[in-house]
């Protein structure tokens, strides 16, 4: 059993959601500048597996512990999946809803479906393993909630928005969620209890 794995972010929440699905497993989980790997990798891949493979390479290169990395993203139908894997560099941080509300003003109530998507990739000494998880929802109006950050206070999942929910509720279905429960699955098989 691997007893540290280092998650190739050093964003906050992305590691909270982490230490806290694998906490049962017994796995501590450190953030990249903890383990010593201060770098920002180049996202320069055509997709979101691309990205998390590159992410993890990146710091498994320097760390040379388990790794796990994952790239994520709004995917927007009516936007032919679009902003996907440029999600994050779409627009400006803290300006990424306006831009989409103002791209999708147009759009009707009954084409604005989207899902987020999360690919995570779990990097060891000899194997690299993929899951993905996903969340459906739409695209509101406007925005709504104080939780949440990036695309959140638009995205309605249900009847509210990501931002509308408390962080309990929005792991138990969120992407990034879906994803961790997927390697908390596979790590548990791989390595027992």
């Amino acid at each position: 059993m691997i007893d540290k794995l280092v998650m190739a972010t050093n964003n906050a929440n992305k590691l909270r959601e982490a230490r806290e699905i694998l906490a049962p497993l017994g796995i501590e989980v450190i953030s990249q500048k903890e383990a010593g790997a201060d770098i920002e990798a180049d996202e320069i891949g055509d997709s979101f597996e691309e990205n998390a493979v590159i992410k993890a390479q990146s710091v498994y290169d320097i760390v040379g512990l388990p790794v796990i990395a994952d790239d994520s993203g709004l995917c927007v139908d009516a936007l032919d999946g679009r902003p996907g894997v440029h999600s994050a560099r779409y627009a400006p941080k803290g300006k990424e809803c306006d831009k989409l509300l103002e791209e999708m003003k147009d759009v009707p109530e009954d084409e604005r479906s989207a899902r987020f998507e999360c690919w995570l990739v779990y990097m060891d000494y000899d194997s690299i393993e993929v899951v993905t998880g996903s969340c459906e929802g739409r695209i509101g109006f406007e925005k709504r909630g104080e939780n949440g950050f990036g695309y959140d206070p638009v995205f309605i999942s249900g009847e509210r928005t990501l931002a509308e929910m408390s962080a309990d509720e929005k792991n138990a279905i969120s992407h990034r969620g879906a994803a961790m429960r997927a390697l908390y699955d596979l790590l548990k098989e791989r390595y027992g209890e």
